[in-house]
């Protein structure tokens, strides 16, 4: 009987290491990282922008950084918060 157990144990022991050595995702391994790729291509609007030699047209060089730095103030001092219990009274 205890031949019996120990014959069991061992089988079962040699299966679950022969289980480890296996690989259970052949299909998923092959296509990994796919859907990043994909997702980072949708996320490109000119993927051949480099290309392009032609001067791009927008905002002024004195404007651009007027807004830079207007949008960085706005961090060193933020508005002030409001009271949300005053909400709606004094209307």
């Amino acid at each position: 009987m205890k031949n019996l157990i120990l014959r069991g144990v061992f089988l079962f022991a040699t299966a679950a290491t022969l289980a480890g050595c296996t690989n259970p995702t052949p299909r998923y391994d092959a296509n990994f990282g796919d859907s990043i790729s994909d997702l980072q291509k949708m996320q490109v609007l000119n993927p051949a922008a480099d290309h392009n030699t032609a001067i791009p047209t927008g905002i002024d060089g004195k404007s651009a950084y007027s807004a830079y730095d207007q949008y960085q103030k706005s961090f060193k001092a933020p508005e002030p918060k409001t009271n949300v219990f005053t909400i709606g009274v004094g209307r």
